[in-house]
């Protein structure tokens, strides 16, 4: 592959489902999968060829179920996703890989490192998610007004749910930066500086618009897992995992990654004060340097940002956070 030049391919499940997968980077790279958010699809955010080739790295991104071209698997978990994932690597001869999730992706992700742990060498998880029976978590406190909406109908009113999504993807559709319009009343001002750069706000419009090419079964689909059992525990995770949170999130609220990094065994925690869910974008080059580097967890360090062994972490403390550089 040449400058911005992408692999298209479509794996077919053992059920007979299409995953529509991509990849970018380095040919000869080390293998990473990256898990898009919600909604999203294996055409959104992610650097450029050349810094993927700069890296060493084989980026691999599908459309979750019910996204872009990958079929509709109604009723998947989350959990599932790892299986997906498998499906992949062995269509690709890909033995060993890392994971990395932003936002939707983050749960996926951690799926992924839990259920394959003999071939996941990493995993990275950016502005996740913790699971909704979460003990100890106010899972909807700092979480703004939409997104909690659309969790509590996937509770409460799968109908009403259907319907505001399906309305928000036919907007979609006739209009790919309607979205990013809907939610700027609800940006906080680090998330807002990042969306107003005209190429990455074109970007996301266009990752959206492929995520709901066909409808909005995927963001559907996804929404009712998030609220359902996952499927796996996330203490039982025995990777090595990076998590990263901006303070100002507003729609995966920081106490949520505290609360993962406080039970995944061999977490760290990157928590940078002031930034916002959308910083999740500039910090994957540096997770995609840590996921594929020899040697220790430290290799991602850098000056500003809050950075301890999870361990170290209860669910609500305050913890002392630097200002982010």
């Amino acid at each position: 592959m040449v400058g911005e030049q992408a692999a298209q391919k479509e794996v077919a499940t053992p059920d007979g489902h299409r995953l529509a997968v991509e990849v970018t980077g380095a040919p000869d790279g080390l293998p990473v999968f990256l898990m898009h958010g919600t909604p999203g699809s294996r055409s959104g955010i992610k650097p450029r060829s050349i810094v993927l080739y700069r890296l060493g790295v084989r980026l691999i991104c599908y459309d979750r179920p019910g996204y872009g071209r990958s079929d509709r698997r109604e009723g998947r978990r989350v959990v599932d996703a790892a299986e997906d994932v498998r499906i992949i690597a062995d269509a690709l001869g890909v033995d060993r890989f890392a994971v990395v999730g932003r936002s939707g992706g983050g749960p996926h992700a951690l799926a992924v490192a839990a259920t394959l742990p003999d071939r996941v060498t990493r995993a990275a998880v950016l502005v996740s998610l913790a699971p909704a029976d979460a003990p100890g978590l106010d899972w909807y406190r700092g979480m703004g007004e939409s997104n909690i909406d659309e969790y509590r109908a996937a509770d409460a009113n799968h109908a009403a749910l259907m319907a505001n999504l399906r309305s928000q993807a036919d907007r979609l559709r006739r209009d790919p930066e309607s979205l990013i319009a809907f939610l700027e009343k609800e940006l906080a001002d680090p998330d807002r500086r990042v969306v107003e750069n005209v190429a990455m706000r074109r970007q996301l419009a266009d990752s959206y618009a492929e995520a709901v090419r066909f409808g909005a079964d995927g963001w559907i689909d996804d929404a009712l897992a998030f609220r359902h059992n996952w499927g796996f525990d996330p203490e039982s995770i025995q990777v090595q995992v990076r998590l990263w949170h901006g303070s100002a999130d507003q729609f995966s609220p920081v106490e949520h990654t505290r609360w993962l990094a406080a039970r995944i065994p061999r977490a760290q925690v990157e928590v940078q004060h002031g930034q916002g869910h959308f910083a999740a974008v500039e910090i994957l080059p540096q997770m995609l340097t840590w996921l594929t580097a020899a040697g220790a967890p430290s290799a991602l360090a850098h000056p500003g940002p809050e950075i301890r062994p999870g361990a170290d972490l209860v669910p609500g403390r305050p913890v002392a956070l630097r200002a982010a550089r």
